[in-house]
């Protein structure tokens, strides 16, 4: 009995030790619902935060809205041009490609496409229209010219009745309506033999474009069997190109020049680089074409310039391009050695001025 422990004892410390696990379970219990409330109560601020930010938020932009109101409430709205719809747009470069699509359009109205409402230009049947590129700074040649092989005034006229028309082919300037512009409207009221190209803008890069807006106009304001293109650092032996021209009538879909090949310029920065030279193949050669000074077209192939000049691709040079349109039709190519212009007139209908 001594030895042993008394019965009541091990029921007091079973006791004892069953409330101090009951007391920590509680204290674990409290702590952890404690930790759950406060985080609760946080995000809780953060929402009411967020909420009261964005409603403070709006409450400013509302009255930052009405203040313009107010402000703006006596004042007439702007009345917006195209170009500044197009500018808003991040459209500049549309307007021009559409500038150049309607004037295409204008161009393209042959062949029953497009019929144009008034005609210009002689009534009858002509022979020949030669068009004779020049440029702003070219007053000097045009002069020679009408002092040599071109005729003027009474003279042009009576050439016209015969059924052969000649003229000066310009576009516009850059800025349009400058004096460049009234210096050519002068000359061409005081002469008379002017083909102005008020869609093409006359300057060098532009000067492959220039095939395309030549032999659309032309088309369209004159009837002719022959359009032939001319450059303004040549001689031309009037009688004997139309001498070769007759030998040609009844010729159909003509295309007639100093036909010659060359090699691709490939090297960016040298003389008569080619943007597109990888168009060319592995020989880098230009393909058969008439030489830019002196070339004809037959009406057919005009008139296919005419209509299909909206999508017609140009290159670095103008006769290239010229030669580029005539690889896809059923032309005839006639290599003239007349046409070869050189320093030397003998058997020549062209010489270097």
């Amino acid at each position: 009995m001594e030895n042993g422990s008394p019965p009541f004892r091990e029921s007091l410390a079973t006791t004892m030790m069953k409330n101090e696990r009951r007391w920590k379970s509680k204290s674990s219990s409290s702590f952890h619902t404690s930790k759950t409330s406060l985080v609760m109560a946080f995000f809780s601020c953060l929402a009411w935060l967020y909420v009261a930010g964005r409603l403070w938020q709006d409450a400013e932009n509302r009255t930052l809205l009405n203040d313009l109101l107010k402000k703006n409430s006596g004042q007439r709205p702007k009345v917006l041009t195209v170009e500044d719809k197009l500018m808003v747009l991040g459209c500049k470069d549309l307007a021009k490609r559409i500038t150049e699509v309607e004037m295409d359009l204008t161009l393209a109205k042959s062949q029953g496409f497009l019929k144009s409402k008034q005609q210009t230009g002689s009534p009858q049947k002509l022979f020949a229209v030669i068009g004779v590129y020049t440029g702003f700074g070219s007053r000097l040649k045009r002069n020679l010219f009408r002092g040599s092989w071109m005729p003027t005034g009474d003279a042009l006229k009576k050439l016209e009745e015969k059924g052969v028309v000649i003229r000066f082919v310009i576009g516009r300037s850059a800025n349009r309506g400058d004096s460049l512009d009234r210096n050519i409207d002068e000359e061409n009221r005081l002469m008379k033999d002017f083909l102005i190209l008020d869609g093409h803008e006359e300057a060098q890069e532009e000067l492959a474009k220039k095939g395309k807006f030549f032999f659309s106009a032309a088309v369209e304001i004159w009837d002719a069997e022959f359009y032939v293109k001319v450059d303004d650092d040549i001689n031309l032996d009037l009688d004997g190109l139309i001498g070769i021209l007759e030998s040609q009538r009844g010729q159909k879909s003509l295309y007639m020049g100093c036909m010659k090949s060359g090699d691709v310029i490939t090297d960016e920065g040298r003389p008569w680089y080619e943007p597109a030279w990888w168009k060319f193949g592995d020989e880098k050669s230009y393909f058969r074409h008439a030489a830019g000074p002196l070339l004809v077209l037959s009406k057919s192939l005009a008139q296919y310039i005419n209509i299909n000049s909206a999508s017609l691709q140009t290159y670095a040079h103008e006769d290239i391009s010229v030669g580029s349109w005539m690889m896809g039709l059923e032309a005839t190519y006639v290599d003239n050695n007349h046409f070869c212009c050189s320093a030397s007139e003998e058997d020549k209908v062209c010489s270097l001025a």
